[in-house]
């Protein structure tokens, strides 16, 4: 075994460095802690989308969060924002990768939901690309089976 492993290793010329060609399986577990499993559980739950606000400068954070990134002070205050909003940007991912939740091509967008001050990236469906505008209202659209993830919200999509 130690052979097949030196095999693999190489020291680069006069530097402390070595690569290892091939795969290391690393397994981990991530958690999104306080503030963000209470985010989860609620689209999970409840297919509401909360968000933090601040008690000092009145910002409002989807996802939420637990310090406000403007004034340093710290959210306890939840509230619910509304699953429809306004597409801020957008993007088309057209490569296939192995983490992308759906087959490419994939239209990612930034939307500011209504009561929200800062905005949500997550993917869009049910438009043509060519009428992507930006501006445009969206409105969440629910995964049947829900996880706790962000993917409970499977996408969002124009208002007709």
């Amino acid at each position: 075994m130690a052979e097949l492993i030196q095999d693999r290793v190489e020291k680069l010329k006069d530097l402390d460095v070595f690569v290892y060609h091939g795969k290391i399986y690393i397994p981990n577990t991530y958690t999104a802690g306080i503030v963000g499993s209470r985010f989860l559980i609620e689209l999970r739950d409840n297919k509401k989308i909360m968000g933090t606000r601040c008690a000092e400068c009145s910002q409002v954070y989807v996802p939420a969060r637990s310090v406000c990134k403007y004034c340093y002070a710290q959210l306890d205050d939840w509230v619910e924002v509304s699953d429809v909003g306004t597409l801020q940007t957008y993007t088309v991912d057209g490569h296939n990768n192995a983490v992308q939740p759906v087959k490419p091509p994939i239209i990612y967008g930034i939307i500011l939901l209504d009561g929200a001050t800062t905005g949500l990236v997550h993917m869009l469906s049910e438009v043509d690309f060519e009428k992507l505008v930006i501006g445009m209202r969206v409105k969440a659209v629910f995964a049947e089976k829900r996880v706790g993830s962000i993917l409970d919200i499977k996408y969002f999509k124009p208002l007709v």
